[in-house]
């Protein structure tokens, strides 16, 4: 039971509002109709043939009726038989009511009579208030449940913002809650200063920027860094989602934009932040026609509160995306989002520095390298290092550990790149050989080609939807630029497996597939978009170009090839040639090896797993074997 008696699942406070509304409802009954006890009602006409008949006993006289009690026998004398009989069901004393009609012989009617009267004192202005005002009240009552609780509630209040309001205290993130983008908070410096001492620039005739577009890719700390931003400057912060803005009834957007900017205002020195700007600032026109113009007009009200004639002195806007291509030309102009700041995925030093405010807080065994763990993490970004940190947290705990060690990063950083480990797939012996010697592959052509990324791990466990092994390699250093050479000896690496099962086997399998995409998409890179092909020179013919993510996967061109069908026979004869040639290198150097691939493919069957050092040790074993002189 929760405190009040309230049972479990049931606040306190909506079952004591309907208990206010029905106390409210029974006042305004007993005021309506006054909970008097009943009363038969007569006509006037009635009324004064029983005052002459001698039956009316007493009488109370109001400004509005006139009640009171009257003898019931002999009633068959004065009323009609059936209506006589009604009244004298009720006893000998019957309790009447009738109304007062104007009538100014009545008072001596009753004294002549003889009937003892007496006058009500009339009920006052306060009682009628209420009893007018008190069904006002209920209206509204139900108006404001049926607002917040019907199918169309906040339907008056569809033009208002949704934007949360933080103060500094609430946002709890200051800039020393942010590491690897130092770049880009120097950059941010300049708007909480501008804040803190707005009269430093003014005085200069300085002009703040009105507008900071936060770019990058998910997970980089675009939201974080607006955050940090408002928690460091000490002012309001607005916070809203592009999507918000923009709902069925037509007008709802602009009147939103309209209302948030009236609320910064009122709140200035302010900062409002729009995260996923591309929701609502997308390039008009490219949507098509019919049905976007309220997404338009939402559009356009925000450029007229970004840089219109209305001053909007002290509002800062702050806006993130990873789109920044869709957006409308006229919000990227100067005077709106007047400066850009790129989010880049950390590197070394950067995540080394991630890690490091993300395991501040964590319990981490003596044996844990930060340095070595984020050299391994190479294409993380933020969000990915954090989530890195809280699954080998959950490890431990699952382990029920005192402090997190070493093997918790190790094992999730598996679970993030490869998936779940599927311990309930069952590989038969033909399978398990074969996954065994197509990473085996992977891992000779890493270690033999000395620009290639080394092997850190080998594993043969089935892992995610569909790997049934996986080779994983670091980088030695951060690179940025990749020759043409370094290009072709990726290209062996990832045609290694294929070429070791055919050595094995005398076949391929369908393993290769992934390998097959990542391959294809790389030379046609280098063809199509690197000008790295002597037939099609220096000539980029790739309308989009590809891009590589964090794990060395080529994304295929969402634009295709912009060049005629002749060049596109040129350009796929040229990638297959390079696919060719890889081939026969892979294969040339894993003949020459043919001992070393073996005994790493009966060591991966034996053990499944294979780390670095086991594997160095493997093949200098090999190697002083081969070299041994013979007996």
């Amino acid at each position: 039971m929760t405190p009040n008696g309230a049972g479990p699942g049931l606040p306190v406070a909506p079952r004591l509002r309907w208990q206010w509304g029905l106390l409210l409802l029974l006042a305004t009954a007993a005021l309506l109709f006054g909970l008097r006890p009943g009363a038969a009602p007569l006509a006037y006409s009635e009324f004064k043939m029983l005052l002459r008949a001698h039956r009316i006993e007493r009488l109370q006289l109001s400004d509005s009726d006139i009640s009171g009690a009257l003898r019931t026998d002999g009633l068959e004398r004065v009323l009609p038989p059936a209506r006589a009989a009604a009244l004298a069901k009720a006893g000998p004393v019957l309790a009447f009511r009738t109304l007062r009609v104007a009538d100014p012989g009545l008072v001596a009617e009753l004294d002549g009579a003889g009937v003892d009267y007496g006058a009500v004192p009339g009920t006052g202005w306060l009682p009628m208030l209420l009893a007018w005002s008190m069904p006002t009240l209920i209206l509204l009552l139900l108006w404001s449940v049926i607002q917040k609780r019907g199918p169309w509630g906040g339907l008056l209040a569809a033009g208002r913002s949704h934007a949360r309001r933080y103060l500094r205290q609430e946002a709890g993130v200051t800039f020393n809650d942010i590491a690897g983008i130092d770049e880009a908070r120097d950059e941010l410096m300049l708007i909480v200063e501008f804040l803190r001492q707005p009269e430093r620039y003014r005085r200069l005739g300085g002009r703040i920027p009105k507008g900071v577009l936060i770019v990058g890719a998910p997970g980089t700390g675009k939201t974080l860094l607006a955050k940090a931003v408002a928690g460091e400057a000490g002012v309001p912060f607005f916070s809203i989602s592009g999507s918000e803005f923009v709902e069925m009834f037509v007008g709802v957007g602009a009147a939103r934009v309209r209302d948030l900017f009236q609320q910064a205002q009122s709140q200035a020195p302010c900062i409002i932040f729009i995260d996923e700007l591309d929701a609502l600032g997308k390039a008009r026109g490219l949507a098509g026609y019919g049905g976007h113009e309220e997404h338009e007009q939402t559009l356009n009200q925000l450029l007229v509160e970004l840089d219109g004639f209305e001053s909007n002195a002290g509002v800062i806007v702050l806006a993130a995306t990873n789109r920044p291509e869709v957006l409308d030309p006229a919000l990227l102009r100067p005077g709106r989002f007047d400066r850009h700041i790129a989010l880049d995925r950390p590197d070394l030093k950067g995540r080394q520095q991630i890690l490091a405010v993300h395991t501040a807080h964590k319990r981490l065994a003596p044996g844990v390298d930060l340095n070595a763990l984020a050299a391994r993490c190479a294409g993380f970004a933020g969000a990915d290092l954090a989530n890195l940190v809280n699954e080998a947290a959950l490890l431990a705990g699952g382990r029920d550990r005192e402090q997190i060690e070493m093997l918790d990063f190790d094992q999730a950083f598996d679970r993030i790149v490869g998936g779940l480990e599927k311990k309930t797939r069952v590989m038969s012996p033909l399978e398990k050989e074969t996954v065994a010697y197509h990473e085996a592959g992977h891992a000779l052509l890493a270690e033999a080609r000395p620009q290639a990324d080394k092997v850190n791990k080998i594993s043969i466990i089935p892992r995610g939807v569909a790997a049934l092994g996986y080779t994983q390699q670091s980088p030695a250093e951060e690179r940025h630029l990749l020759r043409r050479s370094e290009l072709l000896q990726r290209l062996d690496v990832l045609l290694g497996g294929r070429v070791a099962e055919e050595l094995a086997f005398g076949e391929a399998s369908t393993g290769a597939l992934d390998d097959l995409q990542r391959a294809t998409a790389l030379a046609r890179q280098m063809v199509a978009g690197y000008g790295m092909s002597d037939k099609l020179g220096l000539a980029c013919h790739l309308s989009t170009p590809a891009l590589e993510d964090w794990r060395g996967r080529y994304a295929a061109p969402a634009g295709g090839a912009a060049c005629s069908e002749r060049t596109a026979r040129t350009i796929d004869a040229e990638v297959s040639a390079l696919l060719a040639a890889s081939q026969q290198r892979a294969r040339a150097t894993l003949q020459s090896q043919r001992a070393a691939l073996d005994a790493l493919a009966r060591r991966l069957i034996q053990t499944e797993v294979i780390d670095r050092p086991a594997l160095l040790a493997l093949l200098a074993e090999v190697a002083g074997a081969d070299h041994k002189p013979p007996p």
